[in-house]
Formats: C-alpha cells, structure tokens, sequence
C-alpha cells in the first residue's frame, strides 16, 4: 500500500471535520501550537504514540495514517469498539452574532463534532448540554473571530464573568459578560465595538462558552 505523509493526511482530516490545528492540540492537551509545529516545522519528528492513538480515534482512522507501524492497521476495529470514548455534540445551524445580531430560531441539527468523553468529563461538562454553533461577525475579535465554532454549556450555572451566549430583544449574541447587581455589562473584546449595560432580567443566558474551533 502507499504510504501517506501523516503531516499532509492529518491536515486533510482537519479539513474534512471542519476543526482546526489548535483545537485538537488542546484536545490533546497540548499546548496549542502543538499540532501546527508538527505540520508545519517537522518538530516533533513523529506523534507521541497516546497522542496518534487519540488523533486516529477521533477521525476514526488507522493509526498507520498518522505515522504509525503497518501493525497499527489491525487495531482500527478496536478503535471502532472504543467509540463509547467520544460523545458527538450536535452542531446547530444558529449563528451567534459577535456584531450587529441575528436572529435565533429552533432548528434541527445539521452535524456534529466529535469530543473526547474524557474531556468532556475533566472539564465538568454534560454532553446532554452542550451544542456547536457558529459565531458571526467580528466584535469578539481575536478572542472569537467570524466563522469560529464554539462549544456552549446550557447547563444552568450561577452567572460568573466570562464568555457567554445570550438572547437579548430576541437576537442571539456571543459577549464577555460581567454582573454588577442587577445590571449586566456586555462587552465586545474588538475595541472598535462599545460596550453596554443592561438589566439583568433583560438578558437570557443561553450558556457559557467552554471550546472554540475555527479555521487559520
């Protein structure tokens, strides 16, 4: 068979499941240049045999495709059976305006991505809670740039400064939100963009922000 250069095969996955190099590098654990130094430096040489494991299970490929001995092959129907390690989260067609607003409607899942149950767990986050949608202009840039997918917990939480997904005069908004009382401040972190402050019982909060994954 043919061999494949792992660097060009693993950005070609990346490519096709629509994440990023540094999302899967935090996937990993890694720092979040990780992922592109190997692409692009050659540094590491090779992928850390844990690391190729959990690339390959999460693209449900042969480890051999990511620079792997031919007798990693015969382990891809165990990677197969391992699927219970990865909890697909539903990718919803709503856009989360980070500019001007727009409009949140219910919809019926249009795909998912896939997050290592382990993860997921370290993290303290419920798959049962949590969905993928896609933020839309450019006033939380370069915190959230336009395009960037993000993971929301919907999970009820006592409010803490942070990233969040809100509903405010029924428009869907990403925004750093901060509490004051009964007052909530929402703040664009593209300083171009003014802030704004607005009653507590005015804003919904949809859920907090917990991943982000989105194109170079």
């Amino acid at each position: 068979m043919e061999s494949t250069d792992p660097r060009a095969r693993l950005l070609a996955l990346v490519a096709e499941q629509g994440v990023t190099l540094s999302g899967m590098s935090a996937l990993l654990g890694r720092n979040t240049t990780y992922l592109q130094q190997f692409v692009r430096k050659g540094s590491p040489r090779k992928l850390e045999e844990n690391d190729r494991r959990t690339l390959a299970q999460f693209f449900g490929v042969d480890e051999a495709e990511l620079g792997g001995s031919d007798d990693s092959r015969g382990q891809f129907a165990g990677q197969r059976r391992a699927s219970a390690d990865w909890v697909d989260i539903p990718r919803l067609p709503l856009g989360a305006s980070a500019g001007p607003g727009s409009l949140a409607a219910d919809a019926l899942p249009i795909g998912h991505l896939r997050f290592s149950s382990r993860w997921l767990k370290r993290h303290g986050l419920d798959p049962a809670q949590l969905s993928v949608i896609e933020v839309e202009g450019d006033s939380m840039d370069p915190t959230l740039r336009d395009g960037d997918e993000i993971l929301v917990d919907r999970a009820p939480r006592t409010l803490h400064s942070g990233v969040h997904v809100i509903r405010l005069d029924d428009v869907l908004l990403v925004k750093r939100v901060e509490r004051a009382g009964e007052q909530v401040r929402l703040i664009s972190d593209n300083r171009a963009y003014p802030d704004a402050e607005r009653s507590l019982h005015d804003v919904e909060i949809v859920g907090r922000v917990v991943w982000k994954g989105g194109r170079l």
